[in-house]
Formats: C-alpha cells, structure tokens, sequence
C-alpha cells in the first residue's frame, strides 16, 4: 500500500485519560463480540478479551464489554491446540454488538476453499445489526469476504495468505504490505501479532491515544509498530555484525522540529545514502522519508492532543513549519484537519461521543495501515 495510508500512533509520554461527564444511567460500555469458530487459534481468540477487557474511564468502569460467542448453542468449541475451550453464548449474541470481530481459524471449509458461507455461518451473520464495526485478525477475513462484505474495499490478511485471498475473492482490492487496514466500519489485520496492532488502534480510534498506549503498556508492546509485512517475510539472513538504523531514527526522533536530511540521517550511521535507504527499508519496511512524515503526524496528533499550542506552533514543533503544511500531512494521513482532529480528542470530547454512543467510531473512513506517513 502506499505510504498515503496510515494510521497507529506512537506516543512517547502518557496522557491524562479523559474526564467522563456522562452520567451513570446513560453510560453504556461499548460491547464486542468475538466469533469462535472451530480450528480457532487460542492465542488470537485471547487477543480482544486482553486489549478491550483493559480500558476503563475515570470512574473505573470499563468502556467495552467482550462476549465471546459460536456459531452454534453454547458449547465446546475446537481450538488448533490439545484442548477446546467452553463458549457460553450462542450466534445470537451477535444481535448484541457494537463490534464484531473474527478470529483466524484453520477449519474454515467452504469459506477457505471455494469462498462461500456455510449455512451455519450466514445464519449467525444475519443476527450481525447494519451498521455494526466488523473486523478480522489473519484468516478472519475469508469469512467476512464469503459474506460479501468487502466487495470494492481494501483488506489485509497474513502475507502467506494474501496472494489466495485476491484470487478466491477478485472484488477485494488486497494489500498484503500492512499490518492492518481500517476502512471504516470495516477493518482486517494481518496475521496473529497484527490482531494486537489492529484492537490497540480500535482503542485508540474511539478513546485516543492515552487510553490505548495505556494498554500497551500494561501489555508490555509496543503502541505502535513501525512498517509492514514485507519485513516479516524470509529472506537470507543478514550479517549479524551489519550496521542497522537505529541510532539514525533514534537522533531524528529527537529533532524532528529541525529539518533533516537523508544524507545527515545517513552520516549518523556512517554509511552512504543508498546503503542507508536500502538498510532503513529493508528494517522499517518503508523508505527513510516514510518513516519522518508519519513520526511527525504521530508528534503533531500527540500535542494536538495533550497541549494548548495553537495550530501554528504545534506545526512547528512537529516538523512541518507552516499550518497549511501540517493541515496537508494531517489530511493525507488521518483523513481530517488539524482542529477537527483536536475538537475529536481534547478534553474527552471523542471519549464521551464513544459512550454516549456505545459506537466508539470517529467516522473517518480512511484506511489506517502500518504504513508509514498517511493514516486512517
């Protein structure tokens, strides 16, 4: 995907969480709903309960509610593990949610191999209300594929999988480069760790910043990872005495107010311009410029978020040095401006909509990838 699709941030100090103004008879967390499906993979399965089980507002009470549930009555479900694991709801509990999310599995049958839903699957996704967020971690996706819900869009699965996925299903515009993609109501992840990146940035799209780096933390990962699958992919080992670009992104994150070059980015490394480029790609997943534009959308969104700067200054502190520059990058990036993005997050503004509504969306609309540079 290119580097015009962007969006997990990275935050380097904590923030206040938001102060929740809504009243206890209309607070309403938001409810996720996770579909277990036979030849599941635990690990994954366990990845929203551990992220959006963690959240909670300033009055200690957790802003989403996990259920998890089958496509049958409850019951044992099979794993891809020596054990099953007991679901205590059945496919109704799909009514129920605000978001839905699928899980890989690998006894996917008809869905896997000729790309429809069994009947016991399109049953269980009529009880799925319009409007619902859906969402997929690794092979999830083949299912909301099959059930023709990414006709047109833009979706992601694990590398290994992505080149099938486009052929079984021609309509989906298949990027296998990312980590994730966010297209709105509708979101796919990459394979097994990707899950982790794609429900932190969920959080972090209906509560802010502060509350998903706040569950990175406790998580002990990071908020945010830096490029795509592409670095993920076998190659031949490299040297282990090779030089890397760490100490360059280290002293660029540290200045990202003052211009930079490629050739000063490169010089901290020792290295000439082209073997850095290829070495920072080859690290990052994405070319040294990538990498400076989306860091300097994550240090603008960071000081939109927790400062009183006006739009002028925080321009200047992230890198862009004119307004209109930053409004651009921004734009490009998160698919809003700078004082939209700010009236969303400030002052909990986005974190009370998020309740109020029991939605949680921000209505962007724009793929949020692990690309480096644009954003959802």
């Amino acid at each position: 995907m290119s580097s015009a699709q962007e969006v997990p941030p990275d935050r380097s100090s904590a923030q206040e969480v938001p102060p929740d103004r809504s009243s206890a008879s209309d607070f309403s967390p938001h409810r996720v709903v996770v579909l277990a499906l036979d030849g599941l993979l635990p690990f994954e399965l366990g990845i929203p309960h551990r992220i959006f089980g963690r959240p909670k507002d300033a009055r200690g009470r957790h802003l989403y509610e996990v259920v998890t549930c089958s496509i049958r009555p409850p019951g044992p479900v099979r794993t891809d593990a020596d054990f099953a694991v007991h679901v205590e709801h059945g496919p109704e509990a799909l009514a129920t949610a605000d978001t839905v999310i699928v899980p890989a599995s690998y006894e996917l049958g008809p869905v896997f191999e000729e790309g429809v839903l069994t009947d016991e699957l399109a049953a269980a996704f009529a009880h799925i209300r319009p409007g619902t967020r859906l969402a997929s971690i690794c092979t999830g996706v083949y299912v909301l594929a099959a059930a023709g819900l990414l006709d047109g869009r833009p979706a992601t699965t694990h590398w290994a999988d992505a080149e099938r996925l486009q052929r079984l299903f021609p309509p989906i515009k298949v990027d296998p480069d990312v980590l994730f993609i966010d297209d709105g109501d509708v979101l796919t992840s990459a394979g097994v760790a990707a899950g982790i990146d794609l429900c932190l940035h969920m959080v972090r799209r209906d509560h802010g910043a502060a509350v998903a780096n706040d569950v990175a933390r406790r998580m002990v990962v990071p908020p945010h990872r830096d490029g795509g699958q592409a670095q993920y992919i076998a190659r031949p080992v490299p040297d282990p005495q090779a030089a890397t670009t760490t100490t360059a992104r280290a002293w660029a994150l540290g200045r990202l107010h003052e211009p930079i070059q490629l050739r000063d980015m490169a010089a901290r490394e020792s290295m000439s311009v082209r073997t850095f480029t290829r070495r920072f790609r080859e690290e990052t997943g994405v070319s040294p410029g990538q990498w400076l534009t989306q860091q300097r959308v994550e240090r603008a969104r960071h000081l939109l978020e927790s400062s009183d700067l006006s739009i002028d200054q925080v321009a200047h502190d992230a890198g862009f040095g004119t307004a209109q520059s930053m409004r651009q990058h921004l734009q490009a990036a998160l698919g809003v401006t700078p004082t939209a993005y700010r009236r969303t997050f400030r002052a909990g503004s986005g974190h009370d909509r998020a309740v109020s509504s029991g939605t949680g969306r921000n209505g962007t609309g724009r793929h949020g990838t692990s690309r480096i540079g644009s954003g959802s």
